[in-house]
């Protein structure tokens, strides 16, 4: 699984350097993702369902937004 640090980074950075990250992978492969932006929480979900990936696992975590999304 590769890990993405995208904390204190705002919108749209997160979203973006996700999308990067994702098509940069082997589909099948997981990347799981920290964020501090709250508006990740809408964000990369919309995101996702828009370009057809699955996320896997969400949760928050020492006000960090974690997303395992499945390529």
């Amino acid at each position: 699984m590769q890990e993405l640090n995208l904390r204190n980074l705002l919108c749209p950075m997160p979203v973006i350097k996700t999308q990067n990250a994702l098509k940069q992978m082997v589909k099948g492969q997981l990347l799981k993702v920290y964020c501090t932006d709250p508006g990740v929480k809408h964000d990369i979900p919309a995101w996702c369902k828009i370009n057809d990936y699955d996320i896997v696992e969400n949760y928050e975590e020492a006000d960090t937004f974690i997303f395992v999304i499945k390529a």
